[in-house]
């Protein structure tokens, strides 16, 4: 069973910017599209980026023109990249792959916006 462990979440000011990853236990990045999902309280998971298997990129509206998905395939690793900050990006960030079946879920990192 694949495995994921996220970090790089933390405490930053409204318009800061932080870099979160996502570590895969297994080489699954050639198979399955990836995507980064957040989930704020009282709120259902929701899909903000993803990239293709072939590395297109697309954005939720709410995250477009400053949220950046990469892979590193040799690392076995998907990064987001997240600039201009905002309160309501408050939330536990999580990847997984796209798809009706995804993998089990991993801890998830807390990233909190303040205002």
């Amino acid at each position: 069973q694949v495995q994921f462990v996220e970090s790089g979440g933390g405490l930053v000011q409204a318009g800061g910017s932080l870099r979160l990853s996502c570590a895969a236990s297994g080489t699954i990045f050639s198979d399955n599209a990836m995507g980064w999902y957040r989930q704020a309280p009282g709120l259902q998971r929701e899909l903000v980026a993803w990239i293709s298997i072939i590395g297109v990129r697309n954005y939720a509206d709410s995250v477009k023109g400053r949220f950046t998905i990469s892979i590193n395939n040799a690392k076995n690793t998907v990064y987001l990249q997240m600039n201009s900050l905002k309160p309501e990006d408050t939330a536990v960030y999580y990847c997984n792959r796209l798809g009706p079946r995804p993998y089990a879920w991993g801890q998830g990192t807390q990233v909190t916006v303040s205002s």
